[in-house]
């Protein structure tokens, strides 16, 4: 699940309903937000959903550019690319949504540190909810529509990264560490979240991790845990944060 907290407002938004519907708009602590989720970059991203002209609600455009989803506006129909938060297309062109610290983690993760949190309920709309549309994905050599270039330094395609900015450290690197402080961030990981593009039941997918990004001063910091291939699509002069 994709955790957000807002000013003492805590809530929680199950993967087994964001990997039908990638977008939830909600107002956590008072401040309006989207809650976004491409299952094809394993990218959750948290935004501000104002702008200088006004609030925006978001949708799903069933675009994809670089295998990463194309969100719209509801308000001016621009198109915003989910992995930069950025409208690529309409009257918004150009701007930049902020992106919000979120995280990813387990559902035992989420309920032993904050029993009274909010979570999503489930949609009233008849969908497998748990199960996997894409199994073994995250287990595969290409990604799924995307005919860019492959990552550097021999990185597999779909191996997940922590990005912070331009900046990425392999998922692998922390886990092996249990976490890393460079550059200002520090990363750490923790076994017990289930990989959401693993088996048929997201549930019962292999274990990945979860993480945490942090400030010097401990401050939660934006970031996504995307795959590879995604972040070098987006951020082809990106620093790959190797340890090397």
């Amino acid at each position: 699940m994709i955790t957000v907290e807002i000013n003492g407002d805590v809530r929680a938004y199950p993967v087994r309903y964001l990997t039908w519907y990638e977008i939830a708009n909600d107002t956590v602590g008072g401040v309006p937000v989207a809650v976004t989720f491409c299952p094809l970059c394993n990218s959750g991203i948290t935004f501000d959903r104002r702008v200088a002209q006004g609030t925006l609600t978001f949708g799903v455009s069933g675009k994809l550019r670089n295998s990463d989803m194309v969100m719209y506006d509801r308000e001016t129909e621009s198109w915003w690319q989910q992995a930069i938060g950025e409208a690529i297309v309409g009257d918004l062109l150009g701007t930049e949504l902020v992106q919000l610290p979120s995280w990813m983690e387990s559902w035992d993760e989420f309920r032993t540190r904050h029993p009274e949190g909010l979570v999503m309920d489930e949609p009233d709309f008849s969908r497998q909810y748990g199960r996997n549309p894409y199994v073994s994905y995250d287990s595969s050599t290409k990604p799924f529509l995307y005919n860019g270039e492959n990552p550097p330094h021999c990185t597999p395609a779909l191996e997940r990264v922590v990005r912070v900015g331009d900046m990425a450290w392999p998922l692998t690197r922390l886990a092996d560490l249990g976490g890393v402080t460079e550059a200002g961030v520090s990363s750490s990981w923790a076994a017990g979240q289930a990989s959401a593009l693993d088996a048929s039941q997201i549930a019962k997918g292999r274990d990945v991790g979860s993480v945490r990004v942090r400030d010097a001063k401990g401050n939660d910091l934006p970031h996504d845990v995307m795959f590879a291939f995604a972040f070098h699509a987006f951020w082809p002069d990106g620093d790959w944060m190797l340890g090397q």
